[in-house]
């Protein structure tokens, strides 16, 4: 595996979005191309928009603990 994330993407990424199956399907799409997951998501009620907010954050494993 490369020492460097792949598309001069950062080490650490946190990934946001709606908390529906797009969401899902980006998080899995960045386990599969080597990110690791770091911590727990973590989500949020917006209420003007209507939904939850969801949160992910991911590091390459060259630079993770």
């Amino acid at each position: 595996m490369s020492r460097r994330p792949p598309d001069g993407k950062p080490l650490y990424r946190c990934l946001t979005g709606r908390d529906d199956d797009q969401f899902c399907k980006r998080v899995s799409q960045a386990v599969e191309d080597g990110w690791l997951l770091h911590g727990s998501p973590t989500l949020a009620y917006d209420p003007d928009r209507g939904f939850m907010i969801i949160a992910q954050a991911v590091v390459w494993p060259d630079f993770a603990d």
